[in-house]
């Protein structure tokens, strides 16, 4: 489970790896969100209390 912030840059780079087009000006929820749906799941960062999905990248900005 990762405690570290996930930074901008990096979900860019994340986002190119999927091929993801469009997303850079983006803004942070957003960008997850369509990484999300592109790795084949639910687009929940921010939108669940007390979740318990773990592992999950996005958990230390999440929660």
């Amino acid at each position: 489970m990762s405690q570290k912030k996930i930074t901008k840059k990096e979900l860019l780079i994340k986002a190119s790896k999927l091929q993801l087009k469009g997303v850079q000006k983006l803004k942070k929820e957003a960008l997850i969100h369509r990484i999300q749906i592109a790795e084949g799941n639910e687009a929940c960062f921010a939108n669940i209390q007390n979740c318990t999905v773990s592992p999950c990248l996005y958990r230390a900005e999440c929660q």
